[in-house]
């Protein structure tokens, strides 16, 4: 069966667009990006990821902001890759927990390999989340990385859509896949196996990882996500984005042949990969009359990442 997509989804425009945050760099290996934004009290907050060249440090800094209007944010808290003990940080996820107060997942590079771990801190508001409060709640294996996790809770406990990479062949260590799991406290999860898989021959055929989940509002409807999509190694880092479908949250399925998202014009600099136009860990917050606003991470035509936001208005 052939699935359409939701007419009243949310879908950026990109001319509206509005830099949140500008790459701290100009050029290739410079990004602001990696957002997870929960909109709460009347209040838009913000995590995402900062990152230099290779040589200069990779991730360097996970950072959680806040602002009235979703446009202009305050920072409030700054969580550094040593302080992790990590080569790299990257994208996080910033979670309401069902008591009020929050929580924060950060991916971790283990130094001099291509493993990947995650942790958790947890806080009564962001602006207090410290590194020495963290605790190792994804170790990974030898076998797999895991990262970049999407992560929702409510009356039915907790969900998680988490990127994993297979790692025993170093040449295949970026290929990814989104795996799906389950947790009475966010904590300590069950993993209920794949639930996005990249396809053979197509535009994400070397990985597919989930970037948000949009949860039915009414029964019968079906859960929808956005996510990052490749076909090669070279476009590790420019994933472009799509969309998939499913009745069930561990059972999503890619929508169409083509993404649906991608940045209006490849970088003009020889440093980037041919043909990239990046546009990748989108968040989706929505907002109490039925309206979205949304983040993402997009190259420039230099080949640097910045973060940009757009309102979606409802249907």
């Amino acid at each position: 069966m052939t699935r359409a997509l939701p007419r009243s989804l949310p879908l950026p425009r990109l001319h509206d667009a509005v830099t949140v945050v500008a790459a701290p760099g100009d050029g290739p290996g410079y990004w602001a990006g990696g957002p997870s934004a929960v909109y709460a009290d009347g209040w838009y907050h913000l995590a995402y990821r900062l990152r230099r060249p290779l040589h200069e440090g990779r991730g360097y800094a996970n950072v959680v902001a806040r602002s009235r209007d979703g446009v202009d944010f305050e920072t409030v808290a700054v969580l550094e890759r040593r302080a992790f003990g990590a080569a790299s940080l990257e994208r996080p996820a910033l979670v309401r927990r069902p008591d009020g107060g929050w929580r924060i997942y950060v991916s971790c590079s283990t130094p001099g390999s291509l493993h990947w771990w995650v942790d958790a801190i947890d806080a009564d508001d962001p602006a207090a989340f410290r590194a020495q409060d963290r605790r190792t709640v994804l170790p990974g294996d030898e076998e797999h990385a895991v990262k970049d996790v999407v992560v929702k809770c409510g009356v039915g406990g907790w969900q998680m859509w988490a990127c994993i990479h297979t790692i025993a062949v170093p040449e295949d260590g970026d290929r990814m896949f989104t795996a799906y799991a389950t947790s009475d406290d966010g904590l300590a999860w069950d993993f209920h196996g794949r639930a996005l898989a990249p396809r053979a021959g197509m535009w994400d055929s070397r990985g597919a990882r989930v970037a948000d989940v949009l949860l039915p509002e009414h029964p019968g409807d079906e859960i929808v996500a956005w996510y990052d999509g490749r076909a090669s190694a070279a476009e590790n880092q420019e994933e472009r984005t799509g969309i998939a479908m499913g009745d069930e949250p561990g059972a999503l399925h890619a929508i169409g042949d083509e993404p649906v998202l991608e940045a209006p014009a490849a970088p003009d600099t020889p440093a980037a990969p041919a043909g990239t136009r990046g546009l990748r860990y989108l968040s989706a917050v929505r907002l109490p009359d039925g309206a979205h606003r949304l983040y993402y991470e997009i190259t420039r035509s230099d080949g640097a990442h910045d973060l940009r936001t757009e309102y979606s208005p409802a249907p």
